[in-house]
């Protein structure tokens, strides 16, 4: 998709957004959140007043960082039982800027598109066997500096969050791809995490396939 200058200015006005301490500190409570916020749990949680916090909030939802919705809160129907809140969350779409501007996500979604049109192609396994294990050693290389398993995908932006005895990611890094292609990509994405497990000792076959968990394809078993 070609990006216009009115998109890149766009974009860049929401990273400088960032920029503000609290508002990135806003901004990361609610991102983290598995539940939407309002404005009132976003100000205790970060003890900051009522207005503070509705500040940042209607900036970063201006800027297209976070998704408002509306709902009223508890169960009290009828007269008085006050005007619907305004809750949040992360916006689906993802912000990035580069100068200069680069196409690193074409040329992956050409690479992916590939892939998946060799199904019926005799040398497909040999690619996807390839393709596992460069992301496999990719995953060890990212995960080298890491404490465990935990630390490693956490540094690495994907957002490991406890679900039962499991752990599921909150962020899916090739969501754009996995859209389009998730049989490959959620593949890459698979041995990616092994690499990152075997890269700090821990066992990769803790990591499965799991369309269904979190906001990504992965979980990881407590054993």
């Amino acid at each position: 998709m070609t990006s216009t200058a009115g998109d890149f200015e766009r974009r860049v006005s929401a990273v400088s957004a960032l920029a503000d301490p609290l508002r990135r500190r806003v901004y990361d409570l609610v991102a983290r959140s598995p539940e939407p916020l309002g404005r009132d749990a976003v100000a205790a949680q970060l003890e900051v007043p009522r207005s503070t916090a509705a500040f940042h909030l209607t900036r970063l939802a201006a800027e297209g960082l976070l998704d408002v919705e509306t709902r009223r809160l508890g169960a009290r129907t009828g007269p008085g039982q006050g005007r619907p809140a305004k809750l949040y969350r992360r916006a689906t779409d993802d912000v990035s800027v580069e100068l200069p501007q680069r196409h690193y996500e074409l040329a992956g979604r050409i690479m992916v598109e590939a892939i998946a049109a060799a199904d019926s192609h005799p040398a497909r396994d040999a690619v996807v066997t390839a393709l596992r294990a460069a992301a496999a050693s990719e995953g060890a290389r990212l995960a080298e500096a890491s404490a465990d398993l935990d630390d490693a995908l956490e540094r690495a932006g994907m957002e490991p969050t406890v679900e039962g005895d499991d752990v599921v990611l909150g962020v899916c890094p090739f969501h754009a791809l996995a859209q389009d292609n998730p049989d490959v990509v959620c593949v890459l994405n698979h041995s990616l995490v092994c690499g990152m497990a075997s890269g700090v000792g821990d066992d990769p076959a803790r990591v499965h396939l799991d369309p269904g968990a979190g906001h990504c394809c992965i979980r990881i078993s407590d054993g």
